[in-house]
């Protein structure tokens, strides 16, 4: 089963860490993503842009209508994923508690429920 692990950033949050704090996240994903490579269960992993360079897109009667920056504005936003191929949604739920951002901010796991190419 695929998961999605989904990382949060909260700027307030992370500009309070300290640099070593923030070091040590860095220097966690390397770590993090070793271990998923070596067991075999890293599908991939994307960092995200910060939302302020976001483009939203809407189709209104049948026209473009562009927006600079977020959709909605939140304190937190989605910064990156790690796509992992488990056992279990067990497995992926300690994954998640692995990543260096739990100890700071949320990791919300969600199951993959259909593939690219893959009918519904």
């Amino acid at each position: 089963m695929k998961y999605m692990l989904v990382m949060h950033m909260n700027p307030v949050l992370w500009n309070g860490l300290s640099e070593d704090e923030q070091q040590a996240v860095y220097s966690g994903h390397g770590e993090y993503t070793r271990m998923l490579r070596e067991s075999g269960e890293l599908v991939t992993t994307q960092a995200l842009a910060e939302p302020v360079q976001s483009t939203t897109v809407k189709v209104r009667d049948g026209a473009q209508v562009l927006s600079e920056g977020p959709y909605l504005e939140h304190k937190e936003f989605v910064c990156g994923f790690y796509l992992v191929d488990v056992e279990t949604r067990e497995r992926a739920i300690e994954l998640a508690a692995l990543l260096p951002d739990a100890r700071h901010t949320g990791v919300e796991v969600r199951q993959v429920m259909f593939e690219q190419g893959l009918e519904m």
